[in-house]
């Protein structure tokens, strides 16, 4: 049976190596390509453990992670993002952000994207936030590992009122599954009032 948990704190510890396992294997594909780092995830997820307004969002099938979402406020995130939000007008100090949705293949479909959104919704307005945002990474639409199949979620994120924050890309650096090193990525804002 499937079902959905809002971790914090020390909840968030005791699942930290499974979802770190789970962004390994789910990021490894389109869009994001990662040839991931375990112990770059173990260092990374903390983050979230220590902050007290941070959630994650744990999907089980009986007792196995299947997906999780992540977010806090983003002034905790804001040294991550000052050059692509300098002159955005962005409030970083009223906006919490969604670090990042993964599921598993087979459970996708199912209306647990949504669940993501409205419970990292509902902790930002718990936090008092006006607004929340989150960033997508852009690939080029002729990239020679673009799957023939793949569907954006554009649509989902437009549908639930979030648009693209104009000038607002960030910038990060990770290994690609088909490259020797790392390489800069641009990632877009996508933002909207709560």
């Amino acid at each position: 049976m499937i079902r959905l948990e809002t971790l914090t704190g020390d909840a968030i510890g005791d699942a930290l190596e499974d979802v770190a396992r789970l962004r390994i294997a789910v990021f490894r594909d389109w869009p994001y390509l990662y040839d991931g780092d375990l112990a770059y995830e173990r260092r990374y997820l903390q983050n979230y453990q220590v902050n007290a307004g941070a959630i994650v969002i744990g999907v089980y099938d009986g007792d196995w992670l299947v997906g999780a979402s992540t977010g806090a406020p983003l002034a905790d995130h804001a040294d991550d993002f000052q050059d692509a939000l300098t002159g955005s007008g962005l409030d970083v100090s009223t906006t919490f952000y969604c670090g990042e949705s993964v599921l598993l293949p087979r459970y996708r479909g199912q209306g647990i994207g949504g669940q993501f959104f409205d419970r990292r919704e509902a902790q930002a307005r718990t936090l008092g936030h006006t607004h929340i945002c989150f960033c997508a990474v852009v690939r080029p639409p002729d990239h020679p590992l673009h799957p023939t199949r793949y569907r954006s979620l554009e649509r989902f994120w437009e549908k639930r009122g979030y648009a693209r924050l104009p000038g607002a890309v960030a910038h990060f650096s990770w290994k690609d599954v088909d490259q020797p090193a790392e390489t800069k990525k641009p990632l877009q804002f996508w933002m909207r009032q709560l």
